[in-house]
């Protein structure tokens, strides 16, 4: 019986003939939204990496497949045993499956799990961080590629199951280390981090896959209420005064507390806070860092509003004011400073007709605004489950 040839296709376009046993079948499992995204980028330019990498002649078939192979669950083991069932029935020598969900395990927030003996990877990608999404992520997926690939036609035995040494990934994604695994897993490695730089790492990586830009067109009614209150504030003579009278840490002071009760009531009103129903240390823990990734979120979102309502105010005043009005109101004559104080007042009084404008907006909208995909699922989940039990 012959054997069947494949075409690829080289970095330059190039077809090139060649056996089934000299093309390695990557298959990218992306959750949808942002993961797929990244999946999609990556695919472009990772077959032709892996190959210069790789060396002996090997070739990389990369192929990117959007599921929601998460759904209803975060447990690392669980979900390693999804993408084996998933990938049992194609022709996939190699799975890595990315997720925007933060994973964990006896305590530790889980980068990668890796399985050689059946060459599997579920990399999370809140764990690599909030910058350079992106380049961390493909470095991340050729070194688990590259590293389930292991030598061809060497004739050397693979090191035995759970006694493998720590490869490139502990030293390329510090603080990244090995972690814990238990005995029935299907992982045989596994990277985590921990202390305080792996908190922030993972935090900052939450708040990048929640995408917080999404909370400004998210609050349109809000921002509609924000924008009519700073309109009507700039032409009152009242706030002229005020605003003329305050000092810089008194304006500081004003925007801090609008943005605070802002804040505030968006995750008050629309019910963002996260309780566990579980009493565990580690539930504990996971509530907190859930928090402080919803705070930041809403906190990023609501300041780029701030900003964007100080500009929008400044060149509302710029147009609308009279300075012959305005001096003999305040009894001085108006400079730039004056336009700079009353905008920067007028934005932290409107921030605040904003609040109160939010609650015009339904919970979901805020939900789908403030969270990423997976995270919404994630707590429709669980407040079932607390529904359920209740």
């Amino acid at each position: 019986m012959g054997t069947s040839i494949v075409e690829v296709a080289d970095e330059k376009g190039r077809v090139m003939h060649m056996s089934p046993q000299d093309v390695t079948v990557v298959a990218l499992l992306a959750d949808p939204d942002a993961p797929t995204d990244i999946a999609q980028r990556m695919a472009r330019v990772l077959s032709s990496r892996l190959a210069d990498k790789s060396g002996q002649g090997r070739r990389f078939d990369v192929r990117v497949v959007s599921e929601p192979f998460t759904a209803g669950t975060e447990d690392p083991h669980t979900l390693m045993r999804r993408i084996k069932d998933r990938g049992s029935a194609e022709d996939w020598d190699i799975i890595v499956a990315l997720t925007d969900l933060p994973l964990h395990s006896h305590g530790r927030k889980v980068v990668v799990d890796l399985s050689h003996e059946h060459g599997l990877a579920l990399l999370s990608l809140p764990s690599l961080g909030g910058l350079r999404l992106q380049t961390r992520a493909r470095r991340a997926v050729e070194e688990a590629v590259l590293g389930l690939a292991g030598p061809q036609d060497t004739g050397v035995e693979e090191p035995p199951r759970r006694q493998r040494h720590p490869g490139p990934f502990a030293g390329r994604l510090t603080p990244v280390r090995p972690g814990q695994l238990g005995e029935e897993e299907t992982a045989d490695l596994r990277y985590v981090v921990s202390g305080p730089r792996g908190y922030l790492r993972v935090l900052l990586g939450m708040v990048r896959a929640n995408r917080p830009w999404r909370l400004v067109p998210g609050l349109s009614k809000a921002l509609a209420a924000a924008l009519a209150t700073g309109a009507v504030a700039t032409v009152n003579s009242t706030v002229w005064s005020l605003a003329d009278a305050l000092s810089a840490p008194r304006l500081v002071i004003a925007m801090v507390g609008s943005v605070a009760l802002m804040i505030g009531w968006l995750i008050v009103d629309a019910e963002l806070w996260h309780r566990s129903a579980e009493g565990s240390p580690e539930a504990r823990q996971k509530a907190r860092l859930y928090n402080a990734s919803t705070v930041l979120t809403v906190g990023i979102g609501v300041l780029v509003c701030y900003v964007g309502l100080l500009l929008v105010n400044m060149v509302w005043a710029l147009f609308i004011l009279n300075e012959q009005v305005f001096a003999s109101t305040t009894r001085e004559p108006m400079d730039a400073t004056d336009y700079w104080t009353l905008s920067w007042f007028v934005a932290s009084t409107a921030t605040v007709g904003g609040a109160l404008g939010s609650g015009l907006e339904s919970d979901e909208a805020i939900r789908a605004a403030a969270y990423s995909k997976r995270e919404q699922e994630r707590r429709h989940m669980l407040q079932d489950d607390q529904v359920s039990s209740g």
